[in-house]
């Protein structure tokens, strides 16, 4: 697979994501009556998912590490 295929597929799934949590967040917000921004919901859904990411990443690098 060529880098750049890998890394538009990586972009869209980030992306995907990111819209998923910024809208779980608002809906979730508006369900028990305490509406936020979305662009705050937004903003946290960023942070969730480049926490994600980074988890992922430090997992792959000691399992590469390990064995």
């Amino acid at each position: 697979m060529k880098d750049t295929s890998r890394r538009a597929r990586l972009a869209w799934s980030l992306a995907a994501w990111w819209l998923l949590l910024t809208l779980a967040l608002w809906s979730l917000g508006e369900a028990v009556d305490q509406p936020a921004a979305l662009p705050r919901c937004a903003a946290s859904a960023a942070l969730l998912v480049a926490v994600g990411e980074l988890g992922a990443w430090l997992r792959r690098r000691t399992a590469r590490r390990r064995g």
